[in-house]
């Protein structure tokens, strides 16, 4: 069963919050078991001192061991400085581990039959489902995340901490190019069970652990919650997506023609950095541009070098030229073309995008240039321009058309 205190316009306080997750946790049968705890890294607002806290007061003692798995998908690890920092601590008896790459498993495949049902024919081929072997090793699976707009699944949260959370590269990469199809400014913020949802929502399934799931809705830029629900990972993550869905996206009246969008801190490069231009896409006009202002970042992806070689393009880029580019990690693809934003392509004519994308940041000119964006100095803009929608702490909230 699933419940869940707060709502849209509330803020939690934290004897609130702590007292629910001591009761939830008290009604479950934990004693004795393994417990993997699974967490955001640092580019997610989360107040995960406090909910750690909470969490450690509450099995301590009861489970046999404590696993806290850091959900990296495919950003970098964390070192332990970032981690103390991260998660606060210590807790004693809780073991803290990256999610690894060269730590998994395969608890089953979903065939390629059942994958087009998933996708409404968009793809169809078997996908090995294929998770950090923590998953599977611990008796009971927790997972600790918010849930916002996401370019990718409609909504995160929820079994998107498995998949692609703490999961293998192919169903990484499948599930993002699957959301690239369907393209971000179609999917990001559509509520209910998107096709990227359904697919990874399937894989969920196959995990033998028992799946639970404290789904948070965070206040952006502050990390006070308005809602928390515990339950089953997909009944907790669509009491959250409700909340979200009020909480997290604002309505424009009219397109505007030119969006500065401020990069927080917590982005430290374009792949993480991008969600700024994500969450604004919706309200740009026809031709009009987006600035990405974040000086603080120099490199557009260390983890995924792949970026800066194929630049970013619009979908059709790549679909009209699939020979080209389907032996890239398809994860990448997906971020190019999120990044890039609609357009259209001809082999004769060129590629047209609907809009363009400035980079005001600290990566070199010609990196960003070579990359199939525009470049600006960081110096030259004028974040009070009247003439602009300028955006700070872009990357959470998502701007639509009423």
């Amino acid at each position: 069963m699933t419940s869940t205190i707060g709502g849209p316009g509330q803020v939690l306080d934290e004897a609130e919050v702590r007292a629910f997750v001591a009761e939830r946790l008290s009604a479950e049968d934990v004693d004795g078991r393994r417990v993997c705890v699974i967490v955001p890294d640092g580019t997610r607002s989360c107040p995960l001192p406090m909910l750690m806290s909470a969490l450690h007061q509450a099995l301590h003692g009861r489970a046999a061991a404590v696993t806290v798995l850091i959900a990296l998908g495919t950003h970098a690890p964390m070192t332990d400085e970032q981690l103390r920092t991260h998660l606060g601590g210590p807790y004693p008896g809780f073991s803290v581990l990256n999610h690894d790459q060269d730590s998994l498993v395969s608890i089953g495949v979903i065939p390629a039959a059942r994958v087009a049902q998933l996708s409404d024919g968009r793809m169809s081929q078997d996908v090995d489902v294929v998770l950090n072997r923590a998953v599977v090793e611990h008796d009971v699976c927790l997972v600790v995340g918010p849930v916002f707009p996401h370019e990718v699944v409609g909504f995160s949260g929820g079994n998107k901490y498995f998949f692609p959370g703490v999961a293998g590269q192919e169903i990484i990469d499948f599930s993002h190019w699957l959301g690239a199809l369907i393209t971000s400014a179609s999917i990001i913020g559509t509520r209910g069970i998107t096709p990227v949802r359904a697919l990874i929502d399937q894989a969920a399934g196959l995990i033998p652990s028992r799946r639970l799931a404290l789904c948070l809705v965070v206040q952006s830029g502050t990390g006070a919650l308005h809602a928390v629900s515990f339950g089953p990972p997909e009944e907790a993550w669509a009491a959250c997506a409700d909340v979200s869905a009020q909480t997290h996206v604002q309505y424009v009246e009219k397109p505007f023609s030119r969006i500065i969008s401020i990069i927080p801190q917590k982005y430290d490069d374009m792949w993480t950095g991008a969600k700024g231009f994500y969450k604004v896409e919706p309200v740009v006009a026809d031709g009009g541009q987006v600035i990405i202002y974040a000086p603080h970042i120099t490199r557009i992806a260390a983890m995924h070098p792949e970026i800066e070689e194929i630049g970013y393009h619009c979908r059709d880029y790549f679909l009209k030229q699939w020979d080209r580019f389907a032996h890239y990690h398809w994860g990448v693809l997906a971020h190019s073309t999120h990044l890039r934003g609609a357009g259209t392509y001809d082999p004769v004519t060129g590629e047209h995008p609907r809009v363009t994308v400035t980079l005001a940041t600290g990566i070199p000119e010609r990196v960003v240039r070579a990359a199939n964006l525009d470049h600006l100095d960081p110096a030259a803009v004028d974040l009070g321009d009247p003439g602009a929608f300028v955006v700070h702490n872009a990357g959470e909230v998502l701007f639509r058309l009423r």
